[in-house]
């Protein structure tokens, strides 16, 4: 510990407490002093207590772990979770489905749409993709508008397809890709490629044109804050949002004049097929004008691929039960690497979406290109999700220099394993490739954890337990246990790993004095538990950004 003698006293100190520094020159402590929203000392109780004062807060852990901020890495916080939809989670079946709008229905008769988010693709039988006559009996004409769980896959009933336009001869929307029946050629009301194009620049004024509700800018600022809000009390002090365009920038504007932006935010923008050298310079300028440590804006947003589930994911063999289906990539291999290595020329950061081992290869392959001829750099690009990596390609991330952004509760068994339509559509030979987080750890990979809110929940402390067992919440077998990690390694990846993925390791990520003091104190110890499961039980008692007390639990 390093401070004068004569030193000025703390505004916060934290002390009889389990400190888990992740910092390797001190690895554990007992106290912690803030003074100015920086790390002042830390050290043994009796170390700080001698930077106490008339003015200083102090809070007593009584043995509780204190760690550094949560960082989460990949949380869509400006799409969030939009409570004027119906909400499907866990509806089961079809049948649910219905129940749930109908529910919804009689509680707002004047809608003008029906919306509905968190749909789950083995709700419906037979592991077919939904239908608007699916949607038909529920919802009769009025139209429907609705969001699977991943956001990757938008549901239309057959009154929204009359609204927007679509019909035999529409194969193509600003929001999506049209699925058509194989028999008739007639729309199906199945949309892929929602998150690549609805959540587009293009898309989301297509929408808002069309009059859906859930593109208006007013829905969108409070799903914001709502999610700011969560992740506040998750003690989620830094915050990357993934896939932003230039016209969403204005709702982080407007929620740190607020006061509404309580964590540091890092905004991702996104870089669809057919972006102009105009939109990078458009990029470029943004990152200039916001570029503080409490909003930040500048990498890039790509998609490879899509998602394993409705088979729109790239595979290097053909998905389970089909001959020849590998999925597609959004690109040509030699177009992506060409892609790829300009925007590594101009010194953007990239954040490539790819969750099959086909469409992980050929991001790899751009990042090996883009090294060829431009020379290594630290960029830190990032493959986002890594869902099914072929073990041929584990060691390039080390050697690349690419980081591995995953979501731990993704591989849980419960939303990706045996029976689910993630390892149906990959098939069990493939199981092995999933989520291989301990493959990637020890060949050296940086790995950095996030939560895909609202894919999957905000809590880290869930991404922590399936991190550490690969079980369901319910507990239950683990699925793929040889790809378990240690309690410090998963802790690591969601705080400094996450920091080093976007540059930030200098001032976040670790409890090191000079560093932003953006601390989190837990109800209980993670490393004194007997069971991981104490995991679900633990909760946020305190959450602290710039030295100042933004949550108390």
């Amino acid at each position: 510990m390093n401070h004068q003698p004569n030193h000025p006293p703390a505004d916060l100190i934290i002390h009889s407490a389990h400190v888990h520094t992740v910092d390797p020159a001190l690895p554990r402590a007992e106290a912690v002093a803030v003074r100015d929203g920086r790390i002042a000392a830390v050290g043994t109780d009796e170390q700080i207590r001698a930077w106490r004062g008339a003015g200083t807060e102090v809070v007593d852990a009584g043995g509780r772990l204190l760690l550094p901020g949560f960082v989460d890495s990949h949380n869509h916080v400006r799409l969030g979770s939009d409570a004027a939809c119906v909400q499907l989670a866990g509806a089961a079946d079809l049948a649910e489905i219905g129940r749930r709008i109908r529910a919804w229905l009689s509680v707002n008769p004047q809608a003008d749409w029906v919306e509905a988010e968190a749909f789950d693709y083995s709700a419906v039988p037979g592991g077919r993709m939904p239908t608007a006559a699916d949607l038909d009996p529920f919802t009769g004409d009025r139209p429907a508008f609705v969001l699977s769980y991943d956001v990757h896959t938008a549901w239309l009933n057959t009154a929204a397809l009359r609204r927007l336009g679509i019909d035999a001869q529409v194969r193509q929307t600003p929001y999506g890709t049209v699925r058509k029946d194989p028999a008739t050629g007639e729309p199906t009301g199945f949309l892929t490629d929602f998150a690549v194009r609805g959540l587009s620049r293009d898309g989301h004024r297509a929408l808002r044109a069309a009059g859906v509700p859930w593109a208006h800018p007013d829905r969108q600022y409070a799903r914001l804050c709502a999610s700011l809000d969560l992740a506040a009390r998750y003690g989620i002090t830094t915050v990357v949002e993934p896939q932003n365009s230039l016209d969403d920038l204005s709702l982080f504007e407007r929620a740190e004049r607020e006061g509404r932006l309580r964590s540091r935010l890092v905004a991702a923008l996104f870089h669809p097929r057919g972006t102009t050298r105009a939109d990078l310079d458009a990029f470029a300028a943004a990152g200039r004008r916001h570029d503080s440590d409490r909003l930040r804006v500048g990498p890039l947003k790509l998609y490879i691929d899509d998602v394993v589930e409705p088979h729109t994911a790239a595979l290097l063999e053909p998905y389970a039960g089909h001959h020849s289906h590998r999925g597609e990539t959004f690109y040509p291999p030699e177009e992506f690497a060409e892609v790829f290595a300009r925007l590594d020329r101009l010194g953007f950061q990239l954040f490539v979406h790819a969750t099959g081992d086909r469409g992980i290869r050929t991001v790899l392959d751009a990042a090996e290109h883009a090294r060829a001829v431009n020379g290594p750099r630290d960029s830190r690009h990032q493959v986002v999700h890594v869902e099914c990596l072929d073990p041929a390609d584990v060691d390039r991330f080390r050697r690349l220099g690419v980081v591995a952004c995953m979501q731990p509760r993704h591989c849980s068994p419960d939303i990706a394993g045996p029976g689910q339509d993630w390892a149906q559509a990959v098939g069990e030979q493939r199981w092995s490739k999933a989520w291989p987080m301990r493959s990637l750890h020890e060949a050296g990979a940086a790995l950095a954890f996030s939560s895909d809110w609202n894919v999957a929940e905000m809590d880290p402390l869930v991404g922590l337990y399936t991190a550490v067992t690969r079980r369901g919440l319910d507990g239950g077998p683990a699925w793929v246990p040889e790809q378990t990690l240690d309690l410090a390694t998963a802790v690591r990846a969601y705080t400094l790993g996450s920091a080093h993925a976007n540059f930030l390791e200098d001032r976040l990520g670790s409890v090191t004095p000079g560093k932003y003091a953006d601390l989190v104190l837990l109800s209980q110890d993670l490393f004194a538990a007997t069971d991981p499961s104490a995991f679900l039980e633990t909760v946020v008692d305190l959450s602290v950004v710039d030295g100042t007390i933004v949550r108390r639990g």
